[in-house]
């Protein structure tokens, strides 16, 4: 919604500046998005006139034009547009002018002729976005006068509305809102509503009474469509609409004025009287955007003999649409049931400014009104005659029934001590009338626009609102809750993102929703019944497709090195679960190049599996399992007996079709599973005597898991072993120093008692001990 200011101050008189109303609004709970200037408030801007115009010597598509400026004296402008006429009145930026886009205008030459000054467009004095020529002025417009005269200053407040709060949606409603607040009083325009005649004359039958209670037509003859005046283009362009003509512009003024839709039908092209009444299924209606909509069942239809002429409240039809040619119209007033005009607008995906108010619920009284306003209107601007009487059929629905409000009940939820004055007071100034009254309570009026108030709290939310929630004092009301098992469950989703960011990998956050392409694995997937479109249709079953969606664009992109992680969930049909899972992927260099040199080496599955470990706190176990097909290297991952996730790496010719140059590692982990796995580590003190170390170099089969070693190790039971680390692996494909089919690791072993210093005989006798444990086991030798 697009609030003009000028427009506010016909209703209620502000004086304050934009931000005290940007305040106003947040404390009565309208949410300001933004606020704009507008208009030509530029010094050494005027009115001029074109008196001559001829081509320009030494240019073809430049204009030499001699223009009175008010001074007395004409000037020489050369100009490009191709818009105007001899005798329009243009807005002239004379030298010492600064436009808004930051022109300063100086005399100068243009191929070689001078101009003293520039002819301006509206989009040069920042009026409209874009522009086709010369701004054209009215033909009252005095020349040599500032053009701030014809388009004065104003300030466009965009807001967000509430859906409970639709008499929000005009100036009018929100001038009740500023005159409440400010304490200023409220000009109402005073509208006469004209009388009423049934609907037996066979001008409008209603037959869909359950979606449309009451509708109404009055008919006004002799108009004469043609451009608006300025001052009512200048209002609707303030607030967002684009002028079209005079008659569809005062049904859009009406309705951001008032609130109330308005529809103007060319009274010519509507034959056999006007029929609301539900749309039958597979009916063809051309509407004014151009396109042609297939009505349903549920739809609600203005019709006459021929079929649709509008879907109501949405939008008209093209064939009964206001032209040049119109001098007769119908114009519709009426109350549609919100609910059907929300699903017609959600059907056919077709917003209008109409659907987007009476889907909210308009204001019952206001609809004669509206009508009303808009015939005096017509009858003004247009020259049109309207009847005295306007058609109706139904009946308008019932304003809000009194609500009965208890003046301790008021203070009891407020937490706050206010008068009975302060209370009746501040429900008074919004629009509230007191009906009967007790001791402690009173029973309030209802306004017929203020259709949310229907029960006791409603009315303590306007009193808060209205005396200032800044008012009510701060009070200790409960004590912090013990944490439970969310606040366990977020303190460690926590925890893992705060280690991986120190391993040095980055946060991706990917959509929920996916295509089929995108569906990895086994597990039944979910489709939306609705869905935006195909790319979106499913909910997802794992995080690595998005992720590696992540990971080609960052290669695509030039990144060295990349290292990402995602934490949410993944949905699984078959056991009708959400999964809280974590996936990760790596590429690239695992560590940055620096001016010091040495080597740097792709990230591989060592890489990947020390990270998981990192996180899990226990040993875990990979072992190979068939993957899919985009695997090379699949690894199903163990903490003892449970599965906790999966180790893979992309097969090469999958990992070509990311751009990938080096291996791609992916894993994917239960959340839920890791969090009950994981331990709380333990932490000794520092060792007060030395350590010693012993390596040891074992040859062995070319297929034997260094696992298989390092757990014979730990299972011999060394009291004195402290630590097993490989520092080399070693292989000879030619077979001169070793065996093709055999390999060598190099061990260090750690050796430490904490109570003494070691002795080397012990440690020898210990590391011989731990390498025959190693022969006997594994059958393997040393160097």
């Amino acid at each position: 919604m697009y609030l003009s200011l000028n427009w506010l101050r016909d209703f209620v008189d502000w004086k304050g500046s934009a931000s005290e109303l940007d305040d106003l609004f947040t404390r009565a709970g309208v949410k300001v998005e933004d606020i704009k200037q507008k208009g030509t408030e530029i010094p050494n801007i005027v009115i001029a006139q074109i008196l001559e115009s001829s081509r320009h010597p030494n240019a073809d598509r430049l204009s030499v034009c001699r223009v009175d400026d008010g001074s007395g004296q004409s000037r020489q402008i050369v100009c490009g547009a191709k818009n105007y006429r001899v005798g329009d009145k243009v807005p002239l930026a004379l030298p010492g002018a600064v436009l808004p886009a930051g022109l300063k205008i100086k005399v100068g030459k243009l191929r070689g002729v001078e101009s003293q000054g520039m002819l301006c467009s509206s989009k040069e004095l920042g009026l409209a976005d874009d522009a086709e020529g010369l701004l054209i002025l009215p033909t009252e417009a005095p020349v040599g006068r500032p053009l701030s005269e014809v388009y004065p200053n104003d300030t466009i407040f965009e807001l967000e509305i509430t859906p409970n709060r639709p008499d929000w949606l005009s100036h009018l409603g929100l001038a009740r809102e500023v005159a409440a607040f400010s304490g200023r009083g409220l000009r109402a325009p005073n509208i006469e509503v004209p009388g009423i005649s049934n609907a037996h004359d066979g001008i409008v039958s209603v037959r869909a009474t359950d979606l449309c209670p009451f509708y109404s037509v009055r008919r006004i003859r002799d108009v004469k469509v043609a451009p608006s005046p300025q001052w009512l283009s200048d209002r609707l362009t303030a607030a967002g609409l684009r002028p079209i003509n005079n008659i569809v512009d005062i049904t859009n003024y009406v309705m951001l004025e008032l609130g109330q839709p308005l529809h103007a039908f060319d009274a010519g092209k509507v034959h056999g009287g006007i029929v609301v009444r539900h749309a039958r299924p597979g009916e063809d209606f051309s509407a004014l955007d151009g396109n042609k909509y297939h009505l349903s069942a549920g739809d609600l239809a203005i019709a006459d003999s021929d079929g649709p002429i509008a879907l109501a409240g949405v939008m008209g039809g093209e064939g009964s649409g206001v032209t040049e040619s119109t001098n007769e119209i119908l114009l519709e007033s009426a109350y549609f049931e919100p609910s059907s005009i929300r699903r017609s607008a959600r059907l056919h995906s077709l917003q209008s400014e109409s659907s987007y108010r009476f889907e909210r619920g308009v204001d019952p009284s206001g609809v004669l009104i509206a009508s009303a306003r808009a015939t005096h209107l017509i009858e003004e601007v247009a020259g049109g005659r309207g009847e005295e009487k306007v058609t109706t059929a139904g009946v308008l629905p019932a304003p809000p029934g009194p609500v009965i409000l208890r003046l301790s009940r008021c203070r009891l939820l407020l937490g706050a001590n206010l008068s009975t004055k302060e209370i009746r007071d501040a429900l008074v100034r919004l629009g509230l009338a007191p009906m009967a009254e007790s001791e402690d309570s009173v029973e309030w009026r209802i306004p017929s626009h203020r259709g949310d108030l229907t029960r006791e709290a409603d009315l303590v939310e306007e009193v808060a609102r209205v005396v200032g929630i800044e008012k009510i004092p701060s009070r200790i009301a409960a004590s912090p809750a013990r944490p439970g098992d969310a606040d366990a469950v977020y303190d460690f989703r926590s925890a893992v993102r705060e280690e991986l960011r120190a391993l040095g990998l980055s946060e991706a956050r990917t959509s929920t929703l996916v295509s089929e392409k995108m569906l990895w694995g086994n597990a039944a997937p979910w489709r939306l019944r609705n869905p935006v479109g195909e790319d979106q249709a499913f909910l997802r079953t794992s995080l690595l497709p998005g992720l590696i969606s992540a990971l080609q664009r960052n290669i695509r992109h030039g990144a060295p090195s990349i290292a990402l992680y995602e934490v949410g969930r993944t949905f699984h049909q078959g056991d009708f679960e959400e999964r809280e899972t974590l996936a990760m992927t790596l590429h690239g260099e695992s560590a940055s190049r620096t001016w010091r040199g040495g080597e740097v080496r792709a990230f591989d599955w060592h890489d990947a599996k020390g990270i998981l470990e990192v996180l899990a706190t226990v040993p875990l176990t990979p072992v190979r399992e068939q993957g899919d097909s985009y695997l090379a290297l699949s690894a199903a991952v163990f903490a003892g007996e449970k599965r906790v996730g999966m180790l893979g790496q992309l097969a090469p010719g999958f990992a070509r079709t990311l751009d990938a140059t080096k291996p791609v590692l992916v894993a994917e982990l239960s959340l839920d599973m890791l969090r009950m796995l994981r331990r709380t580590p333990t932490f000794h003190e520092i060792p007060k005597f030395p350590q010693v170390v012993r390596d040891i170099a074992v040859i062995c089969p070319i297929g034997l898991p260094y696992g298989d070693i390092e757990s014979e190790l730990w299972n011999a039971n060394e009291k004195l072993l402290a630590k097993i680390e490989v520092f080399d692996v070693f292989t000879d494909p030619s077979g001169k120093i070793l065996p093709p089919d055999r390999k060598s690791i190099a061990i260090s072993l750690t050796f430490r008692a904490r109570e003494r210093t070691l002795e080397s005989q012990e440690v020898n006798a210990a590391c011989e001990r731990l390498k025959q444990q190693l022969k006997a086991r594994l059958a393997v030798d040393f160097r």
